[in-house]
């Protein structure tokens, strides 16, 4: 089944302009994703490809203002100078050490935000509506920026314990340690987090509500993720953050067994939200069909 978008729109001298900055950035679904909005919802505007190497990003991100942009999105691996780079951080990217949404303010200060954690709660609730955070435990395997964003979202969720799994515990410490001290400052130390060697990782599924990947194990191209689901309740959600394929090996071994799941591509969608609208100044919405045109490009 092929998706058309029917409403076209003529750019004018007077479009609002956006992008996504990333190195490469030829795979990039975002400028499918919100070209598929401004011409939904009739938007004198364009959203395009940036692609800046990593030693121009900063370069690239101060000439916004300059080049008439309302902002851009900021993908792998440019996040994190975006972080640097930016006047002001909001307290989730702050949090979080990386920036995914850049926003230019009325004074043309660059304003620095991070959705991923947004998009990943909003693709979690709208698949499975009567899951919360406050449920139970949850198991979030990875330690990269991903997991971050998953961790931070659910503890300001009210998540009771993210019970975090890396094979490299090292990286997983870190994590724990960073956003443990941000915690005790900005959140009075909403939940906690417990790392987990990778030799225990499938008795940290014992009694939990929720369980996340957030590698790229699964992924096409790449193996599956090594974890038997034994242990984990029937009761619980299993969501993989990969979406290409859809249903990953981890998807498909958790319905096997009874368990609710949520696929992947919701989180980019939903992430994407509040960028378009601080940009474009529409609430655009996550649809069926809007999925089925990103998946299709």
């Amino acid at each position: 089944m092929t998706t058309t978008v029917t409403s076209r729109v003529t750019i004018t001298g007077k479009a609002k302009l956006a992008g996504v900055m990333g190195w490469p950035i030829g795979h990039s679904r975002s400028p499918r994703l919100h070209g598929y909005w401004l011409a939904q919802y009739g938007i004198d505007g364009a959203y395009v490809p940036l692609a800046v190497a990593p030693d121009r990003a900063e370069q690239a991100i101060r000439a916004l203002p300059a080049l008439g942009f309302r902002g851009c999105n900021v993908t792998v691996p440019l996040k994190e100078i975006a972080f640097r780079t930016v006047d002001r951080l909001d307290p989730v990217a702050r949090r979080m050490g990386a920036v995914n949404t850049i926003v230019v303010d009325e004074d043309g200060a660059l304003v620095g935000g991070n959705t991923d954690g947004f998009g990943f709660l909003e693709n979690v609730k709208a698949g499975c509506p009567d899951w919360s955070a406050e449920q139970g435990p949850a198991v979030v395997v990875g330690a990269g920026g991903a997991a971050r964003a998953v961790v931070v979202a659910l503890l300001d969720a009210g998540a009771p314990e993210v019970r975090l799994i890396n094979r490299t515990a090292a990286r997983a410490e870190e994590l724990a340690a960073d956003l443990g001290a941000d915690l005790d400052a900005d959140l009075g130390a909403a939940g906690r987090i417990t790392v987990v060697d990778w030799v225990s990782r499938e008795t940290a599924l014992d009694g939990a509500a929720l369980l996340v990947n957030t590698t790229t194990q699964g992924m096409a191209g790449h193996p599956p993720l090594d974890l038997r689901l034994d242990a984990l309740p029937v009761s619980a959600l299993v969501n993989d953050i990969v979406y290409a394929p859809l249903e990953t090996p981890l998807l498909a071994a958790a319905k096997a067994r009874g368990n609710r799941v949520v696929d992947g591509i919701g989180m980019l969608l939903h992430q994407a939200r509040p960028g378009f609208r601080a940009w474009f100044g529409v609430e655009p919405q996550v649809t069926a069909d809007l999925t089925r045109f990103v998946l299709e490009g």
